[in-house]
């Protein structure tokens, strides 16, 4: 298994063959996303396989706001919504920090 997969569900407590929803749609979630990839510039630590860098996603979603910057800011508030509802532990400041970073790429396009 992928590290970032491992991280993955490490975080969330699940097993390999658990049931993993999309944290957009609650439909299967196919695919673990790193919201900050490498091809964007990665995140400021040079860490990118962390909780607050990875999402579950469906294929299509994948597809459709994976590594655009007009949607940072939706996927990581959702991402963060997510991990704090399921009381998963981690860095807030982090994740702020982050969308914060790209709120003026995403204000831009509206």
């Amino acid at each position: 298994m992928k590290k970032h997969i491992e991280i993955y569900h490490k975080s969330l407590g699940l097993d390999y063959c658990d049931y993993r929803p999309s944290e957009l749609s609650n439909a299967p979630g196919v695919d673990i996303h790193h919201i900050e990839c490498k091809g964007m510039g990665g995140n400021p630590s040079g860490d990118k396989d962390r909780i607050e860098n990875l999402m579950a996603l469906t294929r299509e979603e994948h597809n459709k706001y994976g590594d655009n910057k007009h949607f940072m800011v939706f996927l990581l508030k959702a991402h963060m919504r997510y991990l704090e509802r399921k009381r998963i532990p981690f860095d807030k400041e982090y994740m702020l920090s982050r969308i914060r970073a790209y709120e003026p790429v995403c204000e831009n396009t509206i």
